[in-house]
């Protein structure tokens, strides 16, 4: 063969390489195509996180496909308001397909047993039990009010100006779970994970279903700071008088700096968890703030954006940036703002179309990228010493969740803000590093590929200065893949109209009346049937808000629709305080005791999901504000600034006669009755009357409270609880006081009787609501009494049949009926004890379980029908009388006697 041959022939090898990997590759580009990558993301839904699930959106479903959105609830939202502006997020962009899961209201026992594995993730796990009520051992760090959670569950009051409203929203026991969203997505095949919020949810799922981490291909991270600094909070360096804030820390927790100065929001809201997810061995990119705090938002990128508004997601997402610059506490938004979520959504999208998170290449189209070793610190040294912070070992003969004494986990762990063992003498800076992404060596190592700093732009002579900038503005001005409508485009001929009475019609006014409520079910039943009196009887002047009670601040907009509903857009609704008078702000001293799940926060901030059926009002909390009351700077609408609870007080106190006089009623801790006491020195002048609900009274029949959360604590009932001190001051002024305690209450709680006779009532837009929330909480008693059985008081617990006739099984009237079930039930009480003896399968006796249930069931529609009144006094008084035999023995006698036993 001659050497032009050997060429020949080589060349003809090369060529026919090259076509093979040309082809290969087609080949491979088109089971790309094919299969697109499969994403969950687990958001806390802040503003930043909306921005990272809309540029998602936006990329090319046949790449990436959004599968599911999972909320984190123990971060900087509340569950019941982030979950609805999920789904009118996806509704506005044609996406309802995507799944939306939140909460759950499964426990881990005392021992780690995750018992029921259905947990929300309302709580760090360090402080999971059995309930979803808890402490906010990390969660304080983050304001509840204005720029906290109350802010970010209305998006400043964007969200029901802006986003248009679908079909889907939270229903009571209908929602998808967290972890069965997690499990249905995850289980079908190999899935990526972007977590932008705290890791509880994902930490969860991996312990609870080890068998599905194979499916689990990466997790890209918000969160932490390994070598970052951060640059807020520097002084310049021409003064000599100004004291550094933040500046230099690894950290952003802009609230505990002095105990923490190394943690990061995300990570902090629950490092246990994130330990668990960190060293899972699924492989991780993170993107700490050593990279996002190289991407503020500057000036520059502001004026573009504002100029790129050619969709409807970009405008959400430019006015949300604008409110949030506009209120602003100093003049350095331009220099503390960054690209938080957004950034890391970008840094996933680069990774994930490269190949590259699968490859293990570090280049990123957005990020410089590194590898490096870190682990996340969930205590403090010296470890394996018992100061009684640490709930996994404290007082603990076997450790929870079997940790090793005296190791990583065993230290101190941050117990406030103000921890003493994290504070150090003389200087601004604590020493505590929970939460801390530390770089580490060792077995405590994790290989992390690690996001750097934000790339520059590729065009010097683009005003946007980093890449991902360029990439955001193009992906959200897409016209593919764009939101169908606003809720101006839904609704193009609603116009927002304000109701009042028609003040033309000479009436007189009758009794003047302030209503302080905290937006429990009960509440807004009450403020409807107010504003149904004749206002020539009630004259109902006002409203005061307490956001310490059964719901979260953000949930005043339903009082603004139900004030719509009865055109009474004329009344004014004051916000008050966030917390119990005497404890710290950021806090939860007394509001721990609320379950955040069912039957608790996730259902009275959506009124049980019937909020959003009611018509939307013009009026709304809104972020906007003035330098009238404090603010740096007018924002663009100041007077929709929300007002306060005092001011209210204040404008209805101005337009009193000299001899006028208020009556209040109170519908929840005393908080705001309590503050103006003490800023108003005329308020005792211009009360005539209090009625407050609320309380217990002692009269030697051992009546106990409702606090059913704290089991210590047996006597007091929840509006006293919430707020013991202000109710002190009230109590102990010389204002005129009616109580209504809760044996009262019990007394007049007659739902079934409501139910009948608003069903041959005249048929109005409030009867029609009330009808249906009373359905509504008599039906999830009846469904799921464990999570709901502190309702009683608002259902008739003394009727044994509901409004269809059929008995109510609670547990007043088991016991009233105990006696006579036992007899008439005692064949079928015996064939099913004998089965369970003989096999513990319960699968095996669920017949004779069923036969069981079937025989009380008739029995007690037999005992209704034959003896309807004993029945009722009896077992209504052991309800009344938390099944105390020996406190019912007249009503008891009365009902052997009409139907005796060996009946």
């Amino acid at each position: 063969m001659g050497m032009n041959s050997v060429k020949g022939s080589a060349l003809l090898l090369v060529a026919l390489v090259m076509a093979i990997s040309f082809f290969l590759g087609r080949k491979n580009c088109m089971v790309i195509a094919k299969h697109p990558r499969r994403i969950l993301l687990d958001t806390d839904v802040d503003t930043d996180d909306f921005f990272a699930l809309l540029y998602i959106l936006k990329q090319n479903r046949s790449e990436f496909d959004l599968k599911a959105v999972t909320i984190s609830a123990n971060a900087w939202s509340e569950a019941g308001h982030a979950v609805n502006h999920v789904y009118d997020l996806l509704y506005m962009m044609n996406r309802d397909d995507v799944a939306v899961g939140v909460g759950g209201d499964g426990g881990i026992s005392d021992d780690g047993s995750i018992i029921f594995p259905n947990v929300g993730g309302f709580l760090p796990l360090i402080e999971q039990g059995m309930s979803t009520a808890g402490d906010c051992r990390y969660r304080q760090a983050i304001p509840v009010g204005s720029r906290g959670r109350l802010d970010i569950g209305t998006n400043y009051g964007l969200r029901r100006s802006f986003l248009p409203q679908g079909k889907r929203r939270y229903v009571p026991l209908r929602q998808p779970t967290v972890q069965r969203v997690m499990l249905e997505t995850i289980s079908v095949g190999p899935t990526t994970l972007l977590l932008i919020g705290s890791h509880t949810n994902v930490a969860l799922f991996l312990m609870t279903n080890p068998r599905w981490k194979k499916n689990i291909e990466h997790i890209y991270i918000m969160g932490g700071g390994i070598r970052s600094e951060n640059p807020t909070g520097c002084c310049p360096d021409y003064s000599s008088s100004c004291i550094p804030l933040q500046c230099g820390d690894h950290g952003n927790l802009f609230t505990a700096y002095a105990t923490n100065p190394f943690a990061e929001f995300n990570i902090f809201s629950d490092p246990f968890a994130a330990y668990q997810v960190f060293h899972s061995g699924i492989p991780i990119t993170l993107v700490p703030l050593d990279a996002t705090n190289t991407i503020p938002i500057n000036e520059e990128f502001f004026r573009v954006f504002q100029q790129r508004q050619e969709t409807f997601e970009a405008q959400y997402c430019f006015r949300s940036l604008k409110i949030i610059r506009d209120t602003w506490l100093d003049d350095h938004f331009y220099t503390s703002y960054f690209m938080w979520d957004s950034f890391l959504s970008g840094v996933a999208i680069s990774s994930m179309r490269d190949g590259n998170d699968r490859t293990g290449d570090d280049d990123n189209e957005f990020a410089v990228m590194e590898y490096l070793n870190v682990t996340v610190v969930t205590s403090n040294a010296p470890f394996g010493v018992d100061d009684g912070s640490n709930p996994f070992f404290h007082g603990r003969a076997v450790p929870k969740f079997d940790l090793q004494n005296g190791g990583v986990h065993s230290g101190h762990v941050q117990a406030g803000l103000r921890d003493p063992f994290c504070l150090v003498n003389a200087s601004t800076k604590g020493k505590c590093q929970d939460g801390y992404t530390k770089e580490v060596t060792g077995s405590e190592a994790v290989q992390v590929r690690v996001a750097k700093e934000a790339k520059p732009n590729r065009d010097s002579n683009s005003p946007l200065n980093r890449q991902f900038f360029q990439s955001f503005l193009d992906a959200l001005n897409l016209r593919p893949q764009s939101g169908k409508f606003s809720l101006a485009r839904q609704f193009p001929f609603y116009r927002e109209m304000f109701y009042k009475p028609n003040s033309s019609l000479s009436r007189t006014r009758g009794k003047a009346v302030v209503f302080d409520m905290d937006m429990s079910a009960g509440d807004f039943l009450a403020l409807i049937y107010l504003l149904k009196a004749p206002i020539e009887t009630i004259n109902l002047m006002g409203i005061l808000v307490s956001g310490n009670g059964w719901a979260t601040a953000a949930t005043v907009d339903i009082i603004y629709d139900v004030l719509h509903m009865m055109g009474r857009d004329d009344i004014p609704v004051g916000l008050g305080n966030f917390t119990a008078l005497g404890t710290p702000v950021l806090g939860c001293q007394y509001v721990k005791a609320i379950p955040q799940g069912s039957g608790g926060l996730l259902d009275s901030d959506t009124l049980y999901g019937l909020a959003r059926s009611l018509p939307r009002s013009p009026r709304r909390y809104t972020a906007e504000n003035s330098c009238k009351f404090g603010a740096p700077r007018n924002t663009d609408h100041p007077t929709l600034r929300q007002t306060l609870a005092v001011e209210v007080w204040e404008h209805i106190t101005r337009a009193l006669g000299p001899t006028d006089k208020l009556t209040l009623l109170t519908n929840g801790p005393l908080t705001n009755l309590a503050s103006i006491i003490d800023q108003d020195r005329d308020a005792t002048r211009v009360i005539q009357d209090v009625y407050v609900v609320g309380g217990q009274v002692m009269d030697g029949r051992n009546k106990r409270g409702n606090v059913f959360t704290v089991p210590a604590n047996k006597f007091a009932e929840f509006n006293m609880f919430l707020d013991p001190l202000a109710a002190k001051k009230v109590m102990e002024s010389n204002l005129s006081i009616t109580l209504i305690p809760l044996s009262a209450q019990k007394r007049a709680a007659s739902c079934v009787r409501m139910l009948r006779s608003l069903k041959i009532a005249e048929q109005t837009p409030e009867s029609n609501f009330a009808q249906q929330l009373l359905l509504l909480l008599n039906q999830l008693v009846l469904k799921n009494p464990k999570l709901y059985r502190h309702m009683g008081e608002i259902r008739d617990m003394s009727s044994t049949v509901d409004l269809a006739g059929e008995p109510i099984p609670t547990s007043a009237v088991l016991m009233a009926a105990s006696k006579h079930i036992a007899v008439r039930c005692r064949a079928e009480n015996l064939a099913f004890l004998k089965c369970k003896k003989k096999d513990p399968n319960p699968e095996k006796c669920l017949d004779k379980g069923r036969q069981v249930t079937s025989c009380v069931l008739h029995l007690l529609k037999e005992l209704h029908q034959k003896c309807p009144k004993e029945m009722d006094a009896y077992a209504g008084c052991m309800y009344y009388y938390t099944n105390e035999f020996d406190l019912c023995r007249p009503e008891q006698e009365a009902f052997e006697k009409a139907f005796p036993i060996s009946k």
